[in-house]
Parts: structure tokens; C-alpha cells; sequence
């Protein structure tokens, strides 16, 4: 009997076991399912491929991955890890990481949609010597991403950078995530650098929406530490970079814009609106939203056409439509629909499910659609662009549209003529690292 003293714990124990597995399996599958019926199917970017026949089933890279326990994004089905839910994953990859037997790979778009990026080796060199690439560019978008890209950048060119003559060390381009954190890099390291960046501190996150979250994990950033700020809203970022920028002493020059890039005696010459640097390296940290996605519709030259919000109250009173389906497009439009006020809001979509867009952003479309202040035309064009009024086609029938204002939120495109000048190839990848 006294075998009965270790048995019955043992059966205690592996009840439980089997019992939570069961329970995971099952919430995989439903998590599964309800992504395939909504369509939601194609992840936004980097995104984990699991290899059935390395992975042991421990669940590890469902426990490492942020976005737990709010969004069901890896899943265990049949005692194998899986992407259940495409669309939310952020591209952390804390998976991979997680991984004790090396079963996940980080992968850049699918089988069936292929994304463009400029290749890149694993320190983030381009094709070109002395060219580097980092950030939202480069297909890192999340900005915890970004920031370490940025930095490891930096030390790269640190580490090889020649002594005692006159140039730069460095010309680094934007001042975005990726482009700040390799700015206080460069610093930490007393390189000779500048940073040149079109617009103000910040980048693409200067451009996002008002009161717009994003961050959700902390990030570290070089000579400050790690960032200990959750679900951070644009304007607390923004803040903390600024006094950063003060405490550190550090010279961003903003309102500068990049007009080319020219190989020089072995280093390179940028030119910009303000004046030129000669210098052994470049990083180009810049995003893809200063190059939006147009439509090609006519009347798109109009100025009521914008492609990005910055203030939902200039629309009070408006009629107006956001062209979409991403986290911008529904963003935008909640925001303006939100304000009190504010005339009809419209928001047009080509595809039949808002695939691209993080489930609290297609909540939030569905709750203020339900208040009547926001109408979604999902399998929509945009036929014409006319001062007062919009033409859609919506199956095969053109509808006219009052409309005074229309956003293009349609995402952005590779800055491919530029990268292409200075000699930087680009790629396409299918579901590839």
C-alpha cells in the first residue's frame, strides 16, 4: 500500500496536467476558428513560423509572448505551437527567444502576400558598404524593435570605425525610434555624428494620432536604461524624449530633410535642404509613412485629401471619409467620430474583414457603429475625388457621396526610388526571414 502514497500524487498531478493541456487546446481551436471565419488570416509583419517537427509542446512561447493574456496569439493544438491568431501578433519575438529548442523562426510575409524590404545582412549593412538600415524601414515597426535595432546598429559601426581624420563617423536619418536610440548610441560612444530628421522628435510616432497608444512593454535605451511605461500614449513618449533629448545634451536637427546620399572617396556625401555632411557611414532609420500609399483615383490632387489625422476637432462639423482597413484608417475614424460635433464619418475599405487591424481597434469600430456616428462600407473603392463629394463603387454599383474632407490611410510604401539612387537593392519576401 504504501506505493499508493507516491501513486495517488502522481495521478493527482498528471490530471491536472492533462486537464489544463485539454483546455488549452480547446481555447486554440476556438481562437483559431474565429480567426478564420473573420478572415483575419495575413499578419502584419514579422510574425513566428513554428517547425512541427522541432517543437516539443512546452508551451513556452505561449507564456513569453506580450500580447498574453489579453489576445490568444500562439496556440497549442494537438500538442504543437501554432499562430492562431495572425493578425495580432506584434512581431515581439519573444517566442523565438523562449524557444529551448529553436523551433521558431521569425519570418517576413506569407506565401501569399509578399513584402518589400531592402536587404540587409544580420547587422543590418545594406548591399551598399557603409550603408545601414534600421527600424520601420527595414520591416521593424514595433518600436521596442526598432530601438534595440538602432543601438545594435551604432555599436556595428563603432566597432570598424576609422580613427583621427576629419569626417563623420556618422549621418544618421530620422528620429523615429530606431533613429533616437542610435542617436543616444552614438553619443554614449562619443562618435562624430549628426541626425537629420524632416519633421520633429519622434518620427513616425510625431505623425500617429492624438492620445494614439504606442507602447505596451518597456524598452531600453541606451545611456537612460530601460523604459519602464506601459500602454503609453504618443504624448508621454514624446515628453520623455524631449527631456531626454535636454538631460543628455543631445542636437537632433529637425526640419531637415535628406535629398541625397552620393558614394564619395569611400565614404559617402548627404546632401540636405539645410547644408553637407561628409561621412563614413549612413544609417537610414526612416519610415515607410512619409511615402503614403496613394489611390491613383481622380481628384486625389484636391487639397481636402490627406493621408494622415493629427487632430480629430479640425473635422468638427464635417463630412468625411477615411480610406482603410488598417490601425490607422480605424484610429482615425473612431477618433473623428468621437468628437462631439462632428458630421458624418465614413470609413471604406477594399477587403471584406479588417485583417490587418488589432481586435481593440475592430471593437471599437463596432461599438461607434453601433451609435450611428460611424458608417463602414467594407468591399469599397474610391472611383472619384470631386470638392463636394466622394464617388464609391461598392458591388459594382457607384454611389455619390457628400463630402467635404477625405484621409488616405492606406499605409505606406517603400521609399524604393531613393534607396534605389543610392544604390540599396530591395526584395521581396514570401514568408522568409
Amino acid at each position: 500500500m504504501e506505493f499508493l502514497v507516491y501513486l495517488v500524487p502522481m495521478a493527482i498531478a498528471l490530471g491536472i496536467y492533462s486537464w489544463r493541456r485539454h483546455r488549452l487546446h480547446e481555447r486554440s481551436l476556438r481562437a483559431q476558428g474565429e480567426a478564420m471565419n473573420s478572415g483575419l488570416l495575413e499578419p502584419a509583419s514579422l510574425h513566428p513560423v513554428v517547425d512541427p517537427l522541432k517543437c516539443i509542446g512546452c508551451g513556452s512561447c505561449i507564456k513569453a509572448c506580450p500580447e498574453q493574456p489579453e489576445h490568444h496569439v500562439l496556440g497549442l493544438i494537438d500538442g504543437k505551437a501554432q499562430l492562431v491568431s495572425p493578425t495580432v501578433c506584434i512581431g515581439h519575438g519573444a517566442c523565438r527567444v523562449a524557444c529551448p529548442v529553436g523551433a521558431i523562426e521569425l519570418v517576413f510575409g506569407t506565401a501569399t502576400r509578399g513584402v518589400e524590404l531592402p536587404r540587409v545582412t544580420p547587422w543590418f549593412e545594406t548591399n551598399v558598404p557603409g550603408i545601414f538600415i534600421a527600424g520601420e524601414l527595414g520591416g521593424m515597426g514595433l518600436i521596442r524593435n526598432a530601438v534595440e535595432q538602432g543601438r545594435q546598429a551604432v555599436e556595428q559601426i563603432h566597432a570598424r570605425r576609422p580613427r583621427g581624420d576629419e569626417e563623420l563617423d556618422l549621418v544618421i536619418v530620422g528620429a523615429g525610434p530606431a533613429g533616437f536610440a542610435a542617436s543616444l548610441a552614438a553619443l554614449e560612444r562619443r562618435m562624430r555624428f549628426v541626425t537629420l530628421e524632416q519633421e520633429s522628435l519622434g518620427g513616425c510616432v510625431y505623425q500617429y494620432p492624438r492620445g494614439k497608444i504606442v507602447m505596451t512593454q518597456p524598452a531600453r535605451l541606451p545611456i537612460v536604461g530601460e523604459i519602464r511605461l506601459r500602454t503609453t500614449s504618443k504624448e508621454e513618449l514624446l515628453n520623455l524624449w524631449r527631456e531626454i533629448e535636454r538631460k543628455v545634451d543631445l542636437k537632433i536637427r529637425c526640419q531637415e530633410r535628406v535629398e541625397s546620399v552620393q558614394r564619395v572617396n569611400g565614404g559617402f556625401l548627404v546632401r540636405s535642404t539645410a547644408g553637407e555632411y561628409r561621412a563614413h557611414n549612413v544609417l537610414l532609420a526612416i519610415g515607410r509613412r512619409g511615402t503614403p500609399r496613394k489611390l491613383g483615383a481622380p481628384g486625389e490632387e484636391l487639397p481636402k485629401v490627406v493621408y494622415r489625422l493629427i487632430e480629430p476637432e479640425q473635422y468638427v462639423g464635417q463630412q468625411v471619409l477615411v480610406v482603410g482597413g488598417g490601425d490607422s484608417a480605424l484610429e482615425a475614424a473612431t477618433s473623428i467620430a468621437e468628437v462631439n460635433g462632428t458630421g458624418n464619418v465614413l470609413l471604406s475599405y477594399r477587403g471584406d474583414a479588417f485583417s490587418r487591424a488589432k481586435p481593440r481597434n475592430r471593437e471599437r469600430v463596432t461599438a461607434i457603429e453601433r451609435t450611428g456616428r460611424l458608417k463602414v462600407m467594407l468591399k469599397s473603392q474610391v472611383e472619384a475625388i470631386e470638392l463636394e463629394s466622394v464617388a464609391l463603387r461598392c458591388d459594382d454599383v457607384v454611389r455619390q457621396v457628400a463630402n467635404y474632407s477625405v484621409i488616405v490611410s492606406a499605409g505606406g510604401v517603400l521609399p524604393s526610388e531613393f534607396l534605389r539612387t543610392i544604390g540599396v537593392e530591395i526584395e521581396t519576401k514570401f514568408g522568409t526571414a
